[in-house]
């Protein structure tokens, strides 16, 4: 519709950057900001998720498995994202971090989530670091506490860059695009029984049901500090309140497909080399994959993608363990960057006196994480259930809640192996 001088007219679907008068447009720099903190959040809790510790999990069980294992990642895609739409939506109605809002339902509870959550998140993150230092030297021959040391000041140096929040957003969303690509060329080049996959992703039986991998997928994906990390990062970056449910939505139910994406195509990969009959090496199983699928080539690639996976995964524990200090005083906030640096360096410290391959750590902390993620899910479905003044008022739906209560006594079970687990490993 024309419009008279007198007239203002209706703004158009793609608005300036700038008005007429020359000043910046606040609602486009508003909008794009926004997009900006879904995608960073998205990357992060994605690229948090995957770790070495990924990398190793499907490998492993692709290798005991076969094609069976496709069953056990379509199950735990559908407990993540039950999981991860009821924490986003909690935590980005709310405004609120996770420990904030236990605190508020059980007085105490949040210090204890925090605690939890830091101690889970340093002793991954020595396992983290270990993964860089494989990957450097996978890429360069580089000595793997060499290695190690050079990754963690790559990562200290996105947290002391002047915009550190944008720098560290732009990383995890580059170097997670890039472990798509060259993992997704490894599947394709080992040529993978793709239909066999499909058929027994939904097929039920005693070869395709395996709880053993259900439950560490799931704990490995949404377990300890990782399934705050993204929510964590939306709030941090702005991105909060009723009137964005919609894109909170969305936004979690992204972070787990671009996960789920990865872990198909890691799993498609390394399917085609063991269908192919190829020998898998237990020390070393996705270096061995990858060279089996690639030659040569298999073991630049590899070291790309696991530094890519190592390093990403050191930015979201260090930032997301920092984001539950928080609730320990302001002054965590106040010297927040240094605060991260130092979760950063100490992890690198334990990581050069304990060794290349802390095994035994690792075990230990993809156990104990387990039993973090029953505590904090629980406290935050009370909210969404009982404290609706913690969501300004908002009337949550009792899909979610029915739909996260599932998958909150499913995580029960997964607390459950993890106590059996430490127990067996002292």
């Amino acid at each position: 519709m024309s419009s008279t001088p007198d007239q203002p007219s209706r703004p158009e679907p793609n608005e300036p950057n700038v008005k007429e008068d020359g000043t910046p447009n606040e609602s486009i720099a508003l909008k794009h900001a926004g997009r900006a903190g879904f995608l960073g959040a998205m990357f992060l809790m994605a690229t948090s998720a995957i770790g070495p510790g990924f990398l190793t999990q499907t490998t492993t069980f692709t290798v005991t498995l076969g094609a069976a294992f496709a069953f056990a990642i379509l199950v735990s895609v559908i407990v993540d994202i039950a999981i991860q739409l009821n924490i986003w939506r909690i935590i980005g109605i709310s405004g609120r971090r996770a420990q904030d809002l236990a605190n508020s339902v059980l007085p105490g509870a949040g210090f204890l989530l925090a605690a939890l959550d830091v101690f889970g998140g340093l002793v991954f993150n020595i396992g983290n670091v270990a993964g860089t230092s494989l990957g450097l030297e996978a890429l360069f021959g580089l000595d793997v506490r060499i290695g190690g040391v050079i990754s963690a000041a790559f990562a200290i140096a996105v947290f002391l860059v002047r915009r550190a929040g944008v720098a560290m957003d732009r990383v995890v969303v580059v170097l997670g695009v890039v472990m798509l690509a060259l993992t997704t060329y490894v599947a394709f080049s080992s040529s993978p029984p793709v239909g066999d996959a499909l058929i027994k992703s939904v097929t039920v039986s005693s070869e395709t049901l395996n709880w053993l991998a259900i439950t560490t997928l799931i704990g490995g994906t949404v377990g300890g500090y990782i399934v705050y990390a993204g929510a964590h990062r939306m709030v941090d970056n702005g991105v909060r309140g009723v009137e964005n449910v919609r894109e909170i939505t969305r936004a979690s139910v992204l972070g787990i497909a671009i996960t789920a994406v990865m872990r198909v195509t890691l799993f498609l990969a390394i399917l085609g080399v063991v269908a192919s009959g190829a020998t898998i090496d237990e020390g070393n199983p996705t270096a061995s994959a990858f060279n089996a699928a690639l030659g040569e080539t298999g073991k630049i690639v590899f070291g790309a993608v696991i530094w890519s996976a190592a390093i990403t995964s050191v930015i979201g524990a260090s930032y997301t363990s920092t984001s539950f200090l928080k609730v320990f005083g302001g002054w965590v906030t106040t010297w927040e960057r240094w605060v991260v640096v130092g979760f950063s360096v100490v992890s690198t410290a334990l990581f050069l006196i304990l060794g290349a391959e802390p095994v035994r750590l690792l075990i230990f902390a993809g156990a104990f994480n387990g039993l973090i993620l029953p505590v904090g899910l629980g406290l935050l479905l009370w909210v969404a259930w009982r404290r609706r003044d913690l969501i300004d008022g908002y009337r949550y739906p009792l899909w979610l809640v029915l739909i996260g209560s599932a998958a909150w006594l499913l995580t029960i079970y997964i607390g459950y192996k993890s106590l059996t687990g430490l127990g067996e490993l002292f």
